[in-house]
């Protein structure tokens, strides 16, 4: 299937927001390409017996058209009788569909809550599943049924898969426009030094304690985050407890720590070109991609500077790439680490490796990766 002048749906369990993630650069890109692409936000109760949908596209949707939904039952009917909301979703669906309007060529589900049916929608509609995340509860293996093909970011998600084994396609995160920045010039490192961090710091899976310690151990150097650090900002949500409030309020507390909450993508883009290094920390035990592949890594490495991380596996065979702990189980190892290289930033920062890091990083353009998705749909179109 070529990926221009179609119509595409695309499933999401996670809202269109001031943050970004791959399923909504897709969309941002497949626009690009001259596709009408509606985005669906996560549905909620409604009131009277009338699926209702808005459909919005304005400056911050960057030509998407974000569709609002609201049930015409409530949504909690999900956890308590599923085979009920079932049943309710296949009528919901079909107002859907009959609301867009247009005849839908392509339905493309990141949704690993099984919020929706493939099999709710026409046979002759192509349906691919794209779990960026590992499927760790039942309902993120359910939600594949009914489709014609597989795509991921690592191969252990895909290994979960059985059904997929001849209809599966690994690929890599993406890289947004914003991010491709030709200049290979060697970095000059000042002082102070600058680390960045990116992500969703009210995630419970960042390794706080060790995190911590390596700020705590090195007040020469600033560390800037970007991303949700209240719960108000954040449309991929987060886990709001005393400990994640404790932790946020550590890192505001400190002198060398800036916090910018969430910026777009152009900003943020800017803000990493600063940065002499990039710190990853989670604990993969609790960790959503479990410690396989971060969409954050191919934005730190379109800067060229060293990544210092927890272990990630996609990255095991790639060297120059990340720089790593070896242990998988605990990352006790990582404040060590991000001394020796801090220490000796000059050599993780050569001519050589930032050329290295951007031109793969560039390879991974979301473009790019359209274009590779293009030859997998030719053996599963319809």
């Amino acid at each position: 299937m070529k990926l221009e002048n179609k119509v595409i749906l695309i499933l999401s369990s996670e809202s269109w927001g001031r943050m970004l993630l791959s399923k909504h650069h897709y969309a941002i890109e497949l626009c690009r390409k001259g596709n009408t692409v509606y985005f669906l936000n996560p549905p909620i109760s409604g009131k009277g017996f009338k699926s209702k949908f808005g459909f919005r596209s304005d400056a911050s949707t960057r030509g998407v058209i974000v569709i609002d939904q609201a049930l015409y039952f409530p949504f909690n009917i999900k956890f308590h009788t599923p085979r009920i909301y079932k049943w309710l979703m296949k009528w919901h669906t079909s107002q859907l569909i009959a609301s867009i309007g247009k005849p839908i060529d392509l339905v493309w589900s990141f949704d690993l809550q099984g919020l929706y049916s493939f099999n709710d929608f026409p046979a002759e509609i192509l349906k691919v599943y794209f779990p960026a995340d590992e499927p760790i509860i039942p309902n993120s293996i359910q939600a594949s049924r009914g489709a014609d093909a597989l795509v991921s970011i690592t191969k252990e998600i895909i290994e979960k898969f059985d059904a997929f084994r001849d209809r599966s396609c690994l690929l890599n995160h993406g890289l947004a426009a914003e991010f491709i920045n030709n200049n290979n010039s060697v970095h000059a490192v000042e002082n102070p030094k600058r680390v960045g961090i990116s992500g969703n710091f009210l995630r419970n899976d960042i390794d706080r304690e060790t995190f911590k310690r390596i700020i705590n151990d090195h007040p020469e150097i600033i560390f800037e985050c970007w991303g949700s650090d209240s719960i108000g900002q954040s449309n991929i949500g987060g886990s709001v407890t005393n400990e994640t409030e404790q932790f946020i309020t550590a890192l505001k507390s400190k002198d060398n720590v800036v916090m910018h909450g969430i910026v777009d993508t152009k900003t943020l883009a800017e803000g990493f070109n600063r940065m002499d290094a990039f710190l990853i920390c989670y604990d993969i035990s609790r960790d959503h991609s479990k410690g396989t592949n971060y969409h954050k890594i191919m934005e730190y490495l379109s800067t060229g500077k060293v990544i210092i991380s927890n272990n990630v596996t996609a990255y095991n065979d790639k060297p120059g790439l990340v720089e790593m702990v070896v242990e998988r189980r605990n990352n006790d190892a990582l404040p060590q680490l991000f001394s020796k290289i801090m220490s000796s930033i000059e050599v993780y920062n050569s001519d050589y490796l930032i050329r290295k890091r951007k031109e793969f990083a560039f390879s991974n353009a979301y473009s790019n990766q359209l274009t590779k998705l293009e030859s997998f749909l030719q053996s599963v179109s319809k």
